[in-house]
């Protein structure tokens, strides 16, 4: 095991490579009195919308300042936590009571599993597919929406992100068509970086939105004329090979069965979207045992964690 000056733990075994950052992790806990907490299995309310209105305002704003700091560099390796993290980043120009109560459910969160992350196998076959959604009008103040994506590289999360539109939709179609178009950008970004390390795909790249009408417009170039943000986003890729041959995305919808769903941009019951990080460093060393002075002076009283 190497752990970085950034704080990122590295763990390379022959099934691959495992990313987290639980030491980091602890000492957040720590700092914060969290250690001894009672775990919980999501890290925000369902449903909840946090305002800028309601609760009072904290005596010292610092605090809650550092702590939206240290999770949003927690965020390089805990995708999970990505939604909440940009709702409190929301309030830390005047944060109040009730976005610190939010933040706290967020290390009660992490002491479930301080040492989840992201897993990168050694046999992965190379395709690269991308899954888009929004949550519409979530800003209970702009009625804004809110865009989340993430992109793999076979079973590998290598890009997400999520992130306040910058404009208002009228509908919830105009909504998951922006943050198709933002994924498309993405995908296209990550297409270019690629084939720069000598990595090329020879079937095009699959995006999942599960909005049908969206999917419509993407795929039909008729609807375009009325939809031009996208078309500018869906050019742009379709220019990386000449028209005669086949279109370098696909985008569909997902099966009901199977929906991918996550915390980058809906607020959802259970986050099975950390399901699909793979192993994590915890589950590995409970298997093949722990090395001594890995952690040293903390000994969890929670032998499992929610998704184990």
């Amino acid at each position: 095991m190497h752990i970085d000056n950034l704080g990122i733990e590295a763990l390379r075994t022959s099934e691959g490579l495992n990313l987290c950052q639980r030491k980091y992790t602890l000492e957040i806990l720590k700092e914060y009195g969290f250690l001894d907490a009672k775990p919980v299995h999501t890290p925000f309310n369902t449903g909840q919308r946090l305002s800028s209105l309601e609760g009072e305002l904290l005596d010292k704003p610092e605090t809650f300042r550092r702590l939206v700091g240290r999770l949003l560099y927690l965020t390089n390796t805990r995708p999970d936590i990505s939604f909440v993290v940009q709702q409190l980043s929301q309030h830390v120009d005047k944060p109040r009571n009730t976005h610190m109560m939010a933040a706290h459910r967020v290390l009660r969160y992490l002491k479930g599993s301080p040492g989840k992350g992201l897993f990168y196998p050694s046999n992965c076959h190379a395709k690269l597919q991308g899954f888009s959604d929004s949550d519409w009008a979530s800003c209970i103040e702009t009625r804004k929406s809110i865009t989340g994506y993430c992109v793999y590289l076979g079973q590998s999360l290598i890009s997400w992100k999520t992130k306040k539109q910058t404009t208002v939709s009228r509908s919830s179609l105009e909504a998951e068509y922006r943050a198709l178009a933002s994924t498309t950008c993405e995908v296209q970004w990550l297409l270019f970086l690629l084939a720069d390390l000598q990595v090329t795909f020879d079937s095009p790249i699959a995006l999942f939105c599960d909005n049908r009408s969206a999917v419509a417009i993407g795929e039909n170039h008729v609807f375009h004329e009325r939809c031009r943000s996208l078309l500018m986003q869906s050019n742009a890729v379709h220019s990386l090979q000449p028209a005669d041959e086949q279109s370098v995305v696909a985008v569909s919808t997902l099966n009901n069965k199977k929906k991918f769903t996550n915390n980058g941009g809906k607020n959802v019951p259970k986050c099975t979207y950390c399901d699909k990080l793979g192993h994590t460093a915890e589950k590995y060393y409970r298997k093949h045992g722990y090395p001594p002075g890995w952690i040293p002076g903390y000994k969890s009283k929670d032998k499992t964690t929610p998704y184990d």
